[in-house]
């Protein structure tokens, strides 16, 4: 499966992942007419194509994608190769692209905001085409090194006193006071 841009404009497809849903058309080398209609939302995406004359509808729940992948796409023809972001399924004919350009410089960061929009652990696909997370996780929470202590490294340290890290417990007087033979006075009601 061949995925491009919209006819006529090369292989570039750049979505805003926080403007959705959205609606583009894509290349599809299976489809007749080369091209697919995708709408994508935050829950779904819909896939409508026609294959030997008969229109398809194929809508799929997020939930149903392994993830959010970076891929390399070889050149192709005149195109230049490029770095892809899609949205993964097991099928290959329900992957859908979600940004494709041939500079990447802006791929890291759009593929990272296309996980946290799509809720959907990113992973990056080898040359083999095995699928890999490239940070480990718990569930849906990245596990990464502990912070250090806020209050040593911290560029707030100088604002806060350090006499709350020096605090010691009281030590009694070395000679408390004692008064005896006096007469004491009690709060009686």
């Amino acid at each position: 499966m061949s995925i491009d841009g919209p006819l006529g404009s090369g292989r570039a497809l750049r979505l805003d992942p926080y403007t959705l849903p959205v609606r583009y058309a894509a290349r599809d080398s299976r489809a007749d007419g080369q091209v697919r209609s995708i709408e994508l939302d935050r829950e779904r995406v819909v896939l409508r194509r026609e294959l030997h004359g008969i229109p398809m509808t194929i809508g799929v729940n997020i939930t149903e994608f392994a993830g959010v992948t970076m891929r390399t796409l070889p050149p192709e023809g005149e195109e230049p190769a490029a770095v892809a972001i899609m949205l993964e399924h097991r099928d290959t004919g329900l992957i859908v692209p979600l940004f494709v350009a041939a500079e990447g410089d802006d791929v890291l960061a759009q593929w990272k905001s296309w996980g946290r929009v799509l809720g959907m652990p990113l992973l990056v696909a080898e040359a083999d085409g095995a699928l890999r997370e490239p940070f480990s996780r718990i569930g849906r929470l990245a596990v990464g090194r502990p912070a250090p202590r806020r209050r040593r490294r911290s560029a707030m340290k100088g604002r806060r006193p350090s006499i709350l890290m020096r605090r010691k417990a009281g030590r009694p007087c070395a000679t408390p006071n004692v008064y005896r033979g006096e007469r004491e006075i009690v709060a009686q009601s």
